[in-house]
């Protein structure tokens, strides 16, 4: 009785919170987590007659991945590699496996790697910078930033000042709404934006509202949600951790 009173209240606390937010309804979450269950079965058998295929590995990993399972991600991924060492190099994903695994120092490591194959993608700049800012803190997360000349696509320039510390999150929005694209391009710029500046304000600037409110946008995103892509699948688990955490979290620690 005592923890269903404490799950309501935490519900009223989180409607009271974001009353406007439009979150993953529940038919279409579990939608995704049964299309993923059955994609990760078929890709069992397969892999099971042929445990050498890097498809079905990479297929199953991401399945993996999108139902939380990071461990089992990872060893697919590991899996991939092992097979084919020349795809280390370019594997991000199970950069990100090792993030949410907390193997923040082999987090590190992949997106450092991957910078050798990738010297634009800003993208896997900040997820090097998450995981020392787990394994290192702040400063060195700061002072270690991967230099990039050649431009990026939208909105990750900006983001990457705001990481540097040269803008304010509230300015990166500014700068989507400047320049004046596209409404359906828009959308898409302001999912990654929304995504980022979200872990931005929780990992730097410890501000567990304003994040989940970003981060609830990133997954109510129209753009995120039609495409389904694998940071959208990252965005959807990013905010459900962070608001599991804050649901059992002393209320003293959400003031």
């Amino acid at each position: 009785m005592r923890r269903a009173v404490f799950l309501l209240l935490g519900f009223l606390f989180f409607t009271n919170l974001f009353p406007s937010e439009t979150v993953l309804p529940s038919d279409e979450l579990q939608k995704y987590i049964a299309d993923f269950k059955v994609r990760e079965a078929i890709l069992n058998q397969r892999l099971k007659e042929n445990p050498e295929d890097l498809s079905g590995l990479s297929a199953r990993g991401d399945a993996r991945m999108f139902l939380g399972n990071f461990e089992g991600a990872r060893r697919d991924y590991s899996a991939m590699i092992k097979l084919n060492p020349s795809l280390e190099v370019s594997h991000w994903r199970i950069g990100i496996a090792y993030f949410y695994l907390g193997q923040f120092a082999k987090a590190e490591r992949q997106f450092e790697i991957y910078h050798q194959y990738d010297a634009v993608d800003r993208e896997n700049g900040i997820w090097r910078f998450m995981s020392q800012v787990r394994a290192h803190g702040e400063k060195k997360a700061r002072a270690d930033l991967l230099p990039y000349q050649d431009t990026d696509r939208p909105p990750y320039p900006w983001l990457y000042e705001m990481f540097h510390g040269k803008l304010k999150p509230l300015e990166v929005f500014q700068r989507i709404e400047q320049a004046g694209f596209p409404d359906g391009y828009a959308e898409r710029v302001r999912f990654h934006a929304d995504l980022y500046v979200g872990i931005y304000l929780q990992m730097v600037k410890n501000d567990q509202k304003l994040s989940l409110h970003h981060l609830a946008k990133a997954v109510a995103n129209k753009y995120g949600r039609a495409s389904g892509t694998y940071m959208w699948q990252v965005a959807r688990l990013h905010h459900a951790r962070l608001q599991k955490s804050l649901l059992y979290a002393p209320k003293n620690s959400l003031e």
